[in-house]
Parts: C-alpha cells; sequence; structure tokens
C-alpha cells in the first residue's frame, strides 16, 4: 500500500460479476489518479456461468472457468477484500460486511451474484440450490460424492427446465456415465427427471431450440415433466401441483433467480421482484452514486431475462459511466440489445444454438461456443505486464479536472509541504477521534493507558514475575488494512507465546500516507481495530503508541508480558532424543512475494492470510502441556535460520524430514517459478549448516526452508514419547498442518549441526 497521489475518492465494487470484472480490467488500462478502488468479494474465484456446466461435464478444469480476482485486482491498482457485503448505510455511505468493519465508498457499485426462488415449501431444507454459482462446484461434488457411494440407482430431480436446467442435467448425466463406464466395477448412473412449470422446456427460446433439446433429452433417457409445477419438497419426495407425488433422493433447484435481500432492507429502490432499480446509466432510481449491474440489477426501462450476456454487455458502459460520476461528468444511457445468441452446450462437445427464431446444433456450434468463452476468459488471464516503474507512472500525483472540489484542492496543497520531524506527526484531533472509538481491553496492572493518556504508560508488574518485551514492525503486505492490523499483532504476540509469556500490554508505532483527513482517519481506525482486535483476544492492553505521516502505511507493536521464571521456554532448551513440532505451514514469504507481482492465485494468498491470523497462543499452551523445553517462532530467517539458532543454543545436531515439512498450498509452484521474497537470498547464505546440502538442494522444496514466515508457526522440542500426543492436541485446536517435521540428536564437531531427509 504505497502513496501515489493522495487518495481523494474511494470506489468501491462490491461482488465479482462478470459486469465487474470488467471494470477492472479497464480501469486498469487506464487508472484515475486520486482514486482508490475497492472490491469486496465474498468468492476470490470469480465463476464464468457459461462454462460451468463445461466444468460440471467433465470438459474443463477449475481454472478454465474461474476469472482470479487476485492478480486482476492487483492490475487494477485496486484493494481485494476477501468479505461478505450484508448492507448498507447510505447515509454514511459505507458498506456494511460480515466479519469486518465497514468500508467507506464515494462512489459504489454492486454486481454480486443471486440464487433460485425457494419460495416452495421444504426447497430450502432439502433441495440443492444451482446459484450463487460461486458454491455450485462444491454443491456438485457432494452429490457426485453421493451417487459414487450409492448402493442402488439414485433417483435426481431438476426443478426448473430453462435453459440453466437443461444445460445443468445434460451436464451431470454426461459426467457420472462418463465415468462409470471408465471406473472399475462401475457406479449406478442417477435416473434424471426435469420438472419446469412452463409446458415446455426452454419455455424463453424459440420452438427449433425446444424441438432441438427435446429431442435430446429423450436420447440421453432424461425423464421430462412439463407443465408441472413442484409445490413442496421434503426428503426423498416431491409434489406437484396437481396432486402427483414423486420418490426422489436428489432434489437440484435451478428456477427463477431471487436476489440478496439487503440491498432493499438497506433502502435502495427496487423492482417488484427485489432486483435493485437502475436507469439506463446503471445508476441507482434512488440514490445517485450508487450503481448495479448484472443479475442483481433490473433496469427499470429495459427488462431483460437473467442471462450472463446481459452482465458482459454492462461490463463497458458499466465502466465508462463510474469514470464519469467520479470526475462530475454527465452519464451516459446504455441501451441493451433484445435479441441475443444463446449457445447450450448438451453436455458433452456438442450445443445448440439459438437466436431468435434461427436455431441449430451439432459439434461445430460447442467449439464456437469454446471458442467465444475461452476468448473471453483470456481477457483476464492475460493481463498487460506492468513493472513497478510503469505503474508509478501511470498513477502520477495529478488531480483530474472534476474530481475534487476546490476545499479538497485547498486541503491537497497543504498536504503537498508536509514537514519531518514532530510536524510528520497525525494530527491530535484526528488521533483523539480514533482512540475514542477503539475499545482495548482494561486490566488491572495498568496504571496509566488511553483511558487517560500521558507522556508515557504506566503498568506494574506482579510479584515474582518477570518482564518480557519485544517489538516489531511490518510495510503493509497486504491490501486490507484492518486484516494487516491483526496479522501484524499476531506476528508480534507470537515472541511472546514462544517463550511462554502472557501477554499485558503493546505500544503501536504507526506510519500512513498523508492525504484528506478524512481517508486518513478511516485508514488508521482499521490498521489499530485490526491489531485492538487480536491485542484483546491475547488478553494484552493497548497502551499509547506514535503515529505519523509517510509514504507508505507501516505498523508495529511494542509488546510485554510477564513469565514465572522457571516457565520460560528458550531456543537453548533442546535435548537429543526430542522430536521437532512445526505448528504452521510453510510458504508465507513465496506467496505474498507472487502477490505482488500478479503471480500468485487468490486461493493461495488467501491461504496464507488465514495462516498468519491463526494465533500462536493455543499452540504454545499445547507445546507446555506436552513436556515442551524449547521453542521459538519461526519467521524472518525462515525454517533453517530459526532451527540453526536452536541447535547452536543447546548444542545439538537436528535431523529434517523434508516431505514431512507442511507447506502452503501454491508455495510450491510460486518457488519453483523463482517468485521468492526479497530476504530469500540472505537466508540462502545459511546453506552451509546443512551437512547434506548437495542432495538436499536437488528436492523443489528445498528453497522453501528458508522461506521467510510473516505469523508463522511454532518450532518447538517436545520429548519422543508426547510428540504425536502433541500433534492430537494441535490439530484438535484447529492446527490442522501441525506435524512432527524431525528430531535432535547429540552434536557431532565434525559436519554442520543440520541433516535434510
Amino acid at each position: 500500500m504505497t502513496s501515489g497521489s493522495p487518495i481523494l475518492k474511494d470506489l468501491v465494487l462490491v461482488g465479482g460479476g462478470h459486469s465487474h470484472v470488467i471494470v477492472l480490467r479497464r480501469l486498469g488500462m487506464r487508472p484515475i489518479p486520486g482514486v482508490r478502488i475497492t472490491i469486496i468479494a465474498r468468492d476470490l474465484h470469480a465463476p464464468y456461468s457459461g462454462m460451468l456446466p463445461g466444468l460440471i461435464a467433465g470438459l474443463y478444469a477449475f481454472d478454465d472457468v474461474h476469472i482470479d480476482l487476485g492478480p486482476l485486482a492487483r492490475f487494477a491498482g485496486a484493494r481485494l477484500f476477501h468479505a461478505e457485503a450484508v448492507g448498507l448505510d447510505l447515509d454514511k455511505r459505507t458498506v456494511l460486511c460480515r466479519k469486518r468493519p465497514p468500508v467507506p465508498y464515494d462512489v459504489l457499485s454492486i454486481d454480486t451474484g443471486i440464487a433460485p426462488r425457494l419460495d416452495v415449501d421444504g426447497a430450502g431444507a432439502h433441495a440443492v440450490p444451482v446459484k450463487p454459482i460461486g458454491g455450485l462446484v462444491a454443491r456438485w461434488e457432494r452429490l457426485e460424492r453421493r451417487v459414487r457411494e450409492s448402493p442402488r440407482r439414485l433417483r435426481v430431480a431438476i426443478v426448473g427446465a430453462g435453459a440453466a436446467g437443461v444445460e445443468l442435467t445434460l451436464s451431470m448425466q454426461h459426467a457420472l456415465s462418463t465415468r462409470a463406464r471408465a471406473e472399475a466395477g462401475g457406479f449406478h448412473v442417477p435416473e434424471f427427471h426435469l420438472f419446469g412449470a412452463a409446458p415446455t422446456v426452454l419455455p424463453t427460446h424459440n420452438r427449433g431450440a425446444q424441438r432441438r433439446f427435446r429431442r435430446v433429452l429423450a436420447e440421453r433417457g432424461v425423464h421430462v415433466h412439463p407443465g408441472t409445477r413442484v409445490t413442496r419438497v421434503d426428503a426423498g419426495r416431491l409434489e406437484t401441483a396437481d396432486g402427483e407425488s414423486f420418490k426422489v433422493d436428489e432434489v437440484v433447484w435451478a428456477t427463477a433467480a431471487a436476489p440478496p435481500p439487503w440491498p432493499a432492507a438497506s433502502g435502495l429502490a427496487v423492482d417488484g421482484a427485489g432486483f435493485i432499480a437502475v436507469d439506463a446509466t446503471l445508476q441507482s432510481t434512488s440514490h445517485p452514486g450508487v450503481f448495479a449491474a448484472g443479475d442483481v440489477a433490473a433496469v427499470v426501462d429495459h427488462p431483460r431475462e437473467k442471462a450472463g450476456v446481459f452482465a458482459v454487455r454492462q461490463g463497458k458502459p458499466l465502466a465508462a459511466n463510474l469514470r464519469r460520476a467520479l470526475l462530475g461528468r454527465k452519464l451516459r444511457p446504455f441501451h441493451p440489445q433484445r435479441q441475443f445468441l444463446s449457445l447450450i452446450s448438451t453436455g458433452d462437445r456438442y450445443a445448440v444454438a439459438s437466436r431468435g427464431r434461427w436455431s441449430a446444433e451439432g459439434a461445430w456450434v460447442w467449439r464456437w461456443k469454446d471458442r467465444i468463452d475461452r476468448r473471453f476468459m483470456r481477457r483476464f488471464a492475460d493481463l498487460p505486464e506492468m513493472d513497478t516503474e510503469a505503474a508509478g507512472a501511470r498513477r502520477a500525483p495529478a488531480v483530474p479536472p472534476g474530481l475534487a472540489s476546490p476545499d479538497v484542492v485547498r486541503e491537497l496543497s497543504v498536504v503537498a509541504m508536509r514537514c519531518g520531524g514532530c510536524g510528520s506527526k497525525v494530527g491530535a484531533t484526528l488521533l483523539d477521534r480514533v482512540v475514542a472509538r477503539l475499545e482495548p481491553v482494561r486490566r488491572d496492572d495498568v496504571v496509566v493507558g488511553l483511558d487517560a493518556p500521558d507522556d508515557a504508560a504506566v503498568a506494574s508488574l506482579p510479584p515474582g514475575k518477570l518482564l518480557v518485551q519485544s517489538v516489531d514492525a511490518f510495510r503493509s503486505m497486504i491490501d486490507d488494512p484492518w486484516l494487516f492490523g491483526r496479522i501484524t499483532a499476531n506476528h508480534c504476540l507470537s515472541d511472546l507465546y514462544a517463550m511462554g509469556a502472557d501477554p499485558c500490554s503493546a505500544l503501536a508505532i504507526v506510519t500512513i500516507p498523508h492525504g484528506l483527513e478524512s481517508k486518513m482517519e478511516i485508514l488508521l481506525e482499521d490498521l489499530l481495530s485490526g491489531a485492538v482486535a487480536v491485542l484483546n483476544e491475547g488478553g494484552a492492553a493497548l497502551v499509547g503508541g506514535h503515529t505519523s505521516e509517510g509514504a507508505e502505511v507501516q505498523l508495529g507493536l511494542s509488546v510485554s508480558g510477564s513469565i514465572d521464571p522457571d516457565r520460560i521456554l528458550r531456543k537453548g532448551g533442546l535435548r537429543p532424543g526430542d522430536r521437532l513440532v512445526l505448528t504452521k505451514p510453510l510458504g508465507t514469504g513465496t506467496l505474498l512475494a507472487a502477490d505482488m507481482r500478479g503471480k500468485a492465485k487468490a486461493r493461495w494468498v488467501d491461504g496464507a492470510i488465514r495462516a498468519m491470523l491463526h494465533s500462536n497462543r493455543d499452540a504454545a499452551g499445547a507445546v507446555r502441556a506436552h513436556g515442551g523445553r524449547s521453542c521459538t517462532d519461526v519467521t524472518g530467517f525462515g525454517l533453517l535460520g530459526h532451527l540453526v539458532e536452536m541447535t547452536k543454543a543447546s548444542g545439538v545436531d537436528a535431523r529434517v524430514k523434508l516431505d514431512a515439512v507442511p507447506i502452503l498450498d501454491g508455495a510450491e509452484d510460486t518457488a519453483a517459478g523463482g517468485l521468492l521474497s526479497s530476504l530469500q537470498p540472505q537466508n540462502v547464505r545459511l546453506r552451509r549448516a546443512v551437512a547434506n546440502l548437495e542432495t538436499a538442494g536437488a528436492d523443489p522444496r528445498h528453497p522453501l526452508l528458508f522461506d521467510p514466515q510473516t505469523a508463522g508457526g511454532l518450532l518447538a522440542g517436545v520429548p519422543e514419547a508426547q510428540a504425536e500426543a502433541c500433534v492430537g492436541r494441535l490439530h484438535a485446536l484447529g492446527y490442522t498442518h501441525a506435524a512432527v517435521i524431525g528430531a535432535v540428536a547429540e552434536r557431532d564437531d565434525r559436519a554442520p549441526p543440520i541433516t535434510i531427509d
């Protein structure tokens, strides 16, 4: 999070739908200096609806049909917040999110998913919904697993005979039939039943397309029930409006779509079905500055069915009007086409085309569809390369006309002449407002703290206890300042946990980029509220600190704790025969380095963030409870560097079993691609401590032993007899990657201390 031009306005995109991915790409190609873009996405990999049936059918892999929002957001210069929006405060102009602070906006755009309308009794409890499509893959995998494990032939009902229901039915049938033939022994392919309330399948398409699909469904043995409206779903049974009852084992729900409830509940104007009402400019009919596109929106003067083609076509005009809204220019209307081309697959490499009254079918139609779909996806996978210098140049600090009001321009003239020294401190009024909203835990041993600030904090030390102190600080390595605050606090407290201490207090050292006071205030509050949340969980009171302005976001904490003199865990406590236990997987350094270059998949980075957010507090307790005598946290020097420190302090050797070392998903890929931390070369100098370097160094996982970790796990020496029990306890506490990775041996002065198997 570096500072180019001061942030003047915030553009927030809620959802990673088809329109928004186009907006991100277009803004990345032509940024607006002074505008900060934030995308809030529940799913980090945005599914492309046109190819999902092909994924179900086994024709595509996961990454073929999902747009990775991580590299795309990086290309657009956007912050990616992995969170779920649950509401809006339209007066305060903030997006309310689940499990994170509100996100403020100046201009807002909404392009979230929708779900089938589960307005039939029992459908919510007993049916598998097709949408939101972000979770369809996981739901399909559960259904497939049940089919494969069933000792009898199941009966699967698909409710909804529109394009989605028909295409999904044929894709599932093709996938299961193909896999049953390929597997030794096979399994029972389900009997498929397709229910539709309309008198024919694909009721919004022409008669030729309907006729073609009726034939294909019959050839594939699908039982079609046209004009049959389902009125109730129970476990193992569904009922229809004409009183019939059908025994079924699974029900897949693919009926008309329903919007999320929170836009209407927040006060946005919606149509009769609850979709966000927008005019031809895609702006809300009730709230200027709020836009919506894709399935969640209803263009009041141009009603259209919910189809991905409209969301794609809205991307370009939406990006243009968001730009105009930010710059204070007149918006331009968008008129969608009335007829559109539909290419609907039959599950195998065969498809039907439909437009107006025309239709066609064949393998050539599927190849046509495949070329169109792959060309669309390449737009977001093959992003132009942009180096750091070029990125800085394209975000020059010039203020575009119309972006800033006269008052803002006057404030910017002050921003441009910042002092150093104490003149670089953040203003007292701003700081007081933020501190007043923080809620640090209260402790009796804190005599002077934030509740009555003075020149310094004052705390008492319990009788018979020793004081334990540590300090660390970082440049921001992720886009979300609230998560960055949590990760930093976890990292800093780990030093105390590794020694067996109980945290007591903390002082914060914060640097934030200079800019508009309102933007600085929000950033500072996000950083400190994230840190305070973790400090409070650990029982440490934030008692003060120092806040200044600078070129980029930085956060550090000086933490203090107390410990009984006879309970200190030291690096020097290893003994021959001990087992080495590692509580978290390696790989945060290479994954974060790859993310900076736009080369890491968003799910890999998310896995690294989740690991960094996992506190070492409970792990330290488990190590001590199982006789641990030596412990350290794995951080900047990497696993090997910290293990060398332990062997040196203990006077022992160690043997590491490389295939037992847990590694974060994606870390082997990024390390193999040479995407390594800038600290890696210095850590690699410790390779002289490896006795069998020539053979160990040939393993592709070897570089990860030197990977610098942020908020890494604990490395502990545990007596052999208790090692497995210790790992079992760690797993029960949520450290699912914890493992015994090696053993401690007697010191042999004739050889380096570390051997890698």
